[in-house]
């Protein structure tokens, strides 16, 4: 496959290696120059795909597949299985500290810095090296893939946008917190809730969004409380605390998807949030702007398809207890989690007497715990799932001893001092202490191993499903089946109504495609709760078409 790499250059011109040769190129004339050569479908190695494919969307112009160096670059460098000397070269040191492009720049490169101007082929070759001299080369190479496929699909589904009804948004703002307030003014609704609040607990100037306020407050009132969580106030028996608690989360829409919200992110009825790729350690997603990874129940009615158009959601059931199945290859767990419902399978193996039984067993094992009834849950599930349960406890061993684990795929976890809380280049000087953080690092590679297993799996679902839609149309990237909306272990397509039936089929072939990638010849079922409805909302309710 042809390899083409792009640099940026000062005055807004790109160096293009293409094939061996070199030349430059306007900025300005770089969409025509890929769509030409999109033509042989190559691979096109970049800094960041995020500072690259928003401007050809916006020109009209789709890529097959790139190569993310900035990801690639950071995978690479804690891949257990790649020797990181080879990534050692010039401007290495600049690709170490290379960030995420965020979308609150107005102006992505400056013309005084090397490390807006890093040669793309140079690195690219770095990486190609590292890839091929490890001894899982194809496992390293899947991944990149993937997730650089990802860096196309953020782009892509913040270029298209999620459909969103201002009006809807505004009506449902207006319904629980009254009219739009001037700016820095609290909305009707919370001013009345914060008078409440204020006269139950006998504090006329109390300000309810001050932490250290509130707590005074209660201690006042006789309530003995150490925080201000919602768990630790439902535990509180006293007249204020409902109107507390309806306030902090009326107060929270208000915040985080209030009319600020709208007027920032929704544009042209579309919400336009920014996804940052691998933005954990696991290499979930996270998101750089508008919250894209928690669209709150209250405001969904507003993501409404377009007219004639639907919406197709899918959400996996029971990710990483799969995951786990498939990479540990435990035939008893793996036999457990065919069908809809892993857990009930668990019970009608006679593994354990309930469904409730079984998911605290599993969830014990996975996020490490020992005490209680989870605790007693987990003893007696190893002995019948000793392969799976067996790789959650090594990972757990491995990390108090302080080394590093990997996912299926290759991708490592963090030292212990980056995963520590607290200063890496100044670690807990005392024993208890240490042992504190050793533990705290087992439990987190306990999980890391399978939850960034199962990032793999999304990774490779939404890659191939990408390219699957792009199939059952022509015309421009928005006026084919294409993704809007992707969260760990869900996604949404935006599709025209009369190929929603066969975009439904598309998402279910591109989740069985990527259990086979990652799983080869294991068995292991991967089955979607799918929904097809014109509100996002209506996903997964009773009475809407659903298919395993």
């Amino acid at each position: 496959m042809t390899r083409v790499s792009l640099s940026r250059l000062p005055g807004e011109r790109a160096l293009v290696v293409d094939a061996g040769s070199e030349h430059e190129l306007a900025l300005a004339d770089l969409p025509s120059y890929v769509l030409a050569r999109e033509a042989e479908a190559p691979r096109w190695a970049w800094d960041d795909t995020a500072r690259w494919y928003p401007g050809l969307l916006a020109a009209g112009v789709r890529v097959q597949r790139c190569h993310d160096l900035r990801l690639g670059h950071h995978l690479l460098r804690r891949a257990p299985a790649v020797d990181g000397r080879l990534l050692e070269g010039e401007q290495s040191e600049h690709w170490d500290r290379l960030g995420p492009s965020l979308p609150v720049d107005p102006a992505l490169f400056s013309i005084d810095h090397p490390a807006e101007h890093l040669r793309a082929d140079l690195e690219d070759a770095r990486q190609l090296a590292a890839v091929a001299a490890s001894p899982e080369a194809a496992r390293i190479g899947l991944l990149l893939a993937a997730e650089s496929s990802g860096a196309l699909v953020a782009a892509e589904m913040t270029y298209a946008g999620v459909p969103w009804r201002v009006e809807v948004h505004e009506r449902l703002l207006a319904d629980l917190l009254g009219p739009r307030p001037p700016r820095g003014v609290r909305p009707q609704r919370l001013e009345a809730l914060v008078a409440e609040v204020r006269e139950a607990l006998g504090a006329p100037g109390l300000n309810p969004d001050s932490r250290p306020e509130l707590l005074a407050a209660l201690r006042r009132a006789g309530l003995e409380v150490t925080d201000t969580r919602a768990t630790s106030l439902r535990a509180l028996d006293h007249p204020g605390v409902e109107a507390l608690l309806h306030y902090k989360q009326l107060a929270h829409l208000f915040q985080t998807n209030g009319w600020a919200w709208l007027d920032r992110w929704v544009s042209g009825e579309r919400f336009r949030p920014s996804y940052q790729p691998a933005g954990s350690t696991t290499g979930r997603w996270s998101s750089n702007g508008g919250g894209a990874l928690s669209i709150p129940v209250q405001v969904r009615p507003a993501a409404v398809a377009d007219d004639g158009w639907a919406f197709v959601v899918a959400d996996v059931a029971q990710l990483e207890p799969r995951v786990l199945a498939g990479m540990s290859g435990d035939g008893a767990l793996a036999r457990s989690a065919r069908g809809a419902d892993l857990y009930q399978g668990m019970v009608e193996d006679g593994a354990v007497a309930s469904r409730q039984d079984a998911k605290l067993g599993l969830l014990g094992a996975m996020y490490g715990a020992t005490t209680g009834e989870s605790g007693r849950l987990v003893a007696g599930l190893t002995q019948r799932y000793p392969e799976a349960f067996g790789l959650v406890e090594q990972a757990a061993r491995d990390g108090e001893q302080g080394r590093v684990v990997r996912t299926l795929l290759g991708r490592g976890s963090p030292p212990v001092g980056d995963a520590w809380d607290g200063d890496p280049e100044s670690p807990p000087a005392d024993l208890d202490s240490q042992a504190r953080m050793r533990r705290a690092y087992g439990r987190f590679t306990r999980n890391f191993v399978v939850q960034g297993t199962g990032a793999e799996w999304a990774l490779c679902w939404i890659a191939d499903l990408r390219n699957r839609l792009w199939r059952l149309a022509d015309g421009p990237l928005d006026s084919r089946p294409h993704l809007v909306f992707f969260l760990h272990d869900e996604v949404v397509v935006h599709t025209p109504g009369r190929l929603a039936d066969t975009v439904a089929a598309q998402v279910a072939e591109a989740a069985a495609t990527a259990a086979g990638l990652l799983f080869r010849d294991r068995t292991i079922d991967f089955p979607l709760n799918i929904s097809i409805v014109r509100s996002y909302a209506d996903a997964g309710k009773p009475g809407v078409p659903v298919e395993s």
